[in-house]
């Protein structure tokens, strides 16, 4: 199971204009290579008439799989300098799309490394930015003379109920993050004087706004 990582809130895009020459962002989400290559083809699609469709992605949790594409840029002056800002963010399973309608003023190399890096930040501000924590969905079963005791003391902690079951007995669902499940599970077994049922019911990850 992968650990905490950073990735794209939401699908983003975003234009700006360099010497008269129009780049705009366009950024995903993605799992799988497949599905970057298809997003990829998708905006070239769109964008067919444009200049260049630069792109990059990184996708897996040691970034195992990472890809630059200059499409016709001189070499190296696009589609690395896409990569190097989303290594640099330490954004995992994401895809960006850089596509340029030029103006008619050429850049030269250092002037195109900076404009497709300025495009690429410009596109994943658009995007938001998010942390994906690994948690574990708990389920405590108790009995109702506890209902009101353990419902008030998780509401006042750091830890989110998902929702309540009433039952023959009292089940709650509550995120904890994956390494706090043992601190988690002494301090409910301290409350209820040790009457509670405590099961790990899911693994999964929730989603957290990174701020600026």
């Amino acid at each position: 199971m992968r650990k905490n990582y950073l990735t794209l809130k939401k699908d983003g895009n975003s234009e700006i204009v360099i010497s008269k020459s129009r780049f705009i962002a366009n950024c995903k989400r993605v799992e799988t290579e497949q599905e970057a290559i298809d997003f990829i083809q998708s905006i070239k699609k769109a964008h067919r008439s444009a200049t260049h469709n630069c792109s990059a992605y990184l996708i897996g949790e040691q970034d195992q799989i990472q890809k630059a594409s200059d499409d016709g840029e001189p070499s190296g002056t696009a589609g690395v300098p896409i990569l190097e800002v989303l290594k640099k963010q330490h954004l995992k399973d994401t895809v960006v799309v850089i596509t340029r309608y030029f103006g008619g003023i050429k850049l030269g190399a250092g002037g195109l490394v900076r404009a497709y890096g300025k495009a690429t930040t410009a596109g994943i501000d658009a995007s938001g930015i998010v942390e994906r924590r690994l948690h574990h969905l708990m389920k405590i079963v108790v009995d109702y003379v506890w209902l009101g005791k353990l419902e008030n003391e998780i509401r006042n902690s750091p830890y989110s109920i998902k929702n309540i079951n009433y039952a023959d007995r009292v089940e709650f669902f509550v995120f904890v993050p994956k390494e706090e499940e043992s601190s988690f599970t002494e301090w409910l077994v301290e409350m209820t004087n040790g009457q509670a049922t405590i099961t790990r019911d899911d693994i999964l990850f929730l989603e957290f706004e990174k701020s600026n």
